[in-house]
């Protein structure tokens, strides 16, 4: 009768007696080991938390533009500018965002922790039609993202501030955050609505609590 041997898998082995800090078979220190596992542990805890805290944010605080804002979200209202008054509309602001963000601000009168709002920018072109002197929209121009953050979980980032992730992203390239920062890019147009979490909400005829014009 032949004899068998047993032999176990490397990699399990290893892994076991590694795990518990007895032998490293390649002349590792085991608390080096075990430290390196731990930041990894700790960087993956933080990517998972960013992630938990919107899908829209990684754990270094970069801001993606959300795809599907157009399809799921709601309109929260538009805004038509022109550069001066009697003037033509040059542009068309859309603003959207989540239900469920509605829906709590509703109830508390504040946005809720990873609130999304997402503004469209838009070109225009306008014409003598039957109902009288219009502007409509056409191509996007730019994208306004901003997130509610209220635990300042970025504070060192100059994207983030005042209670809000801020960004800007350009039609040519979508992909990437082309603001300043906050402070350069954002907030000189926001200033005059400080006292309501530096949103216009007066213009969004779905926020009922806006307590605005």
């Amino acid at each position: 009768m032949k004899r068998r041997m047993l032999i176990l898998p490397t990699v399990i082995v290893t892994g076991v007696v590694v795990m518990a800090g007895l032998f490293d078979p390649w002349g590792g220190d085991p608390r080096a080991i075990a430290g390196q596992s731990l930041a990894v542990n700790e960087t993956k805890s933080a990517s998972k938390a960013a992630r938990s805290f919107s899908p829209y944010v990684d754990s270094d605080g970069n801001i993606r533009l959300p795809k599907d804002y157009k399809l799921k979200w709601s309109h929260l209202g538009s805004w038509a500018v022109a550069k001066k008054p009697g003037e033509t509309v040059h542009e068309m602001h859309d603003v959207y965002t989540r239900p469920e963000t509605i829906a709590t601000f509703n109830k508390s009168g504040e946005f809720p922790d990873g609130a999304v709002l997402v503004k469209e920018v838009r070109r225009t072109k306008a014409d003598r039609l039957t109902t009288g002197h219009s502007a409509w929209s056409t191509d996007i121009k730019i994208w306004f993202v901003m997130i509610k953050d209220r635990k300042d979980r970025f504070k060192d980032s100059e994207h983030w501030g005042d209670g809000w992730g801020w960004a800007l992203f350009e039609a040519k390239d979508p992909s990437v955050n082309a603001s300043a920062g906050y402070d350069t890019s954002c907030l000189s147009c926001h200033a005059p609505v400080e006292d309501s979490d530096w949103v216009y909400t007066y213009g969004y005829p779905e926020l009922k609590k806006h307590g605005g014009k």
